[in-house]
């Protein structure tokens, strides 16, 4: 027979891998999923007067081009705007990333859920003081700020690491605007503010948890 103290300690460190997973997955989708998001940077960054597209345009193929990348239609398309081969072949790459991100925030998600259900039940022992959830939101809060503070040093740099990293021996996504100029309505200022937006929500998520966490321990 397993020893239950033994299996509630691993249940605890799954909760806060899978705490970790959910908020890193979870900032990232936001500006995934909230496209007025994007629509604010049209006049911000001057989009139209880089392009030449109206903003009816511009919507249009940004609208297309993330509706193929999280799955919801099966044929990339960019609006008005033509692409290339290889250009294509880099959002269906990028397609295979965000429908991975969407399934992992939904299961971590899942898994967080059963155990809570199964922590009412049991109790889940509190690691070195605090419960699971505050170790998943402190450790994914240290990690992404390491990488940030690195990032905010040099964005290119740490941009190009980005695509290094998740696109191996690839080099399609440092687009020509002659033959893709979708790279004119998705510059590298767009995804400078989309990093900040993710790692504001991931840091007052994380926040939130951890303060949760502290207050709990105080009222015992």
């Amino acid at each position: 027979m397993k020893d239950p103290m033994k299996m509630n300690k691993l249940l605890s460190v799954i909760m806060s891998i899978a705490v970790s997973l959910a908020l890193l997955t979870g900032s990232i989708a936001v500006p995934i999923l909230i496209r007025p998001f994007y629509y604010a940077q049209i006049n911000r960054l001057g989009l139209e007067n880089a392009s030449g597209l109206s903003r009816e345009e511009i919507i249009r193929a940004y609208d297309e081009v993330l509706d193929y990348c999280i799955g919801i239609s099966d044929e990339f398309s960019a609006g008005v705007l033509p692409f290339s081969a290889s250009g294509s072949a880099h959002f269906a790459d990028c397609r295979v990333l965000f429908l991975l991100e969407l399934r992992l925030l939904a299961a971590s998600v899942i898994v967080i859920v059963l155990l809570r259900l199964y922590d009412k039940r049991n109790r889940l022992p509190r690691l070195g003081g605090h419960g699971a959830p505050f170790w998943g939101a402190a450790g994914i809060a240290a990690v992404l700020a390491t990488i940030g503070i690195a990032a905010a040093a040099d964005f290119d740099r740490a941009f190009t690491v980005f695509h290094s990293l998740f696109f191996p021996g690839k080099d399609n996504w440092a687009f020509n605007a002659a033959t893709d100029p979708i790279i004119l309505i998705m510059p590298a200022a767009f995804f400078r503010s989309c990093a900040i937006l993710i790692l504001a929500v991931l840091f007052i998520l994380s926040a939130g948890i951890i303060i949760s966490d502290i207050r709990k321990g105080y009222a015992k």
